[in-house]
């Protein structure tokens, strides 16, 4: 059975069909640094990325407290699917409207952010190739991979930094779910890649092959 990325991308349609690249690792691994190394690399030009975090799943129907209680870590925080049919309707060249995610309130915006099309999408996410539908949509899979103690830092940075959260509070997410979770799905979703980039954005060699292998499957 197709899913909806490969139906929107089946031939005789008469679609110039874009190349998809998802971007794996664990939280705070450097996958927002790779990405902006190839859209360095690429001029930016063309290209869309497309963030798994955007995809939550609404909470503001649960009171506050219970909001703060819930595993984000887990494949069933995400609508994952909406993403799948978002890719689908890309592939064949419609408008996607995004949803905008407040991380801060664990809820959806009203609004939401309509994208268009473009040669080369990139998927950034921690879970983005633990799920079958998701992970067969990618034409090339990333898993950026960095020592624990690292990735730890870089979230309780940003955490405190980007989400109004406490030390306290990120300290404790990652000892009850965070961490858990990675050796649960994130980690054995590196077998799945076609490239796995150590010490992320900082790791040239590997992020030129990256440009270069995009690069050339636009060529051809």
């Amino acid at each position: 059975m197709m899913t909806a990325v490969q139906q929107a991308a089946s031939p005789g349609q008469g679609l110039a069909r874009p190349i998809i690249v998802g971007v794996a690792g664990g939280t705070g691994s450097g996958k927002t640094t790779v990405v902006s190394e190839i859209l360095k690399g690429l001029d930016g030009k063309n290209v869309l990325v497309l963030q798994h975090d955007s995809y939550y799943k609404d909470r503001s129907h649960l009171p506050a407290r219970d909001r703060a209680n819930i595993n984000y870590d887990h494949p069933d925080a995400l609508e994952t699917m909406l993403l799948v049919e978002h890719l689908g309707k890309l592939l064949a060249g419609q408008t996607a409207e995004v949803p905008i995610y407040d991380f801060v309130t664990h809820t959806r915006r009203p609004e939401c952010q309509v994208v268009r099309p473009c040669k080369v999408i990139i998927v950034e996410g921690i879970l983005i190739l633990v799920d079958p539908a998701l992970r067969n949509s990618f034409d090339v899979k990333v898993f950026v991979d960095t020592d624990a103690d690292l990735r730890f830092i870089r979230r309780m940075e940003r955490d405190i930094a980007e989400r109004g959260r406490s030390r306290e509070s990120v300290v404790r997410q990652y000892i009850e779910t965070v961490r858990p979770m990675h050796l649960e799905f994130v980690e054995p979703s590196k077998r799945y890649a076609d490239l796995i980039v150590p010490e992320g954005g900082y790791n040239l060699v590997a992020v030129d092959m990256l440009i270069t292998k995009i690069r050339s499957v636009l060529e051809r």
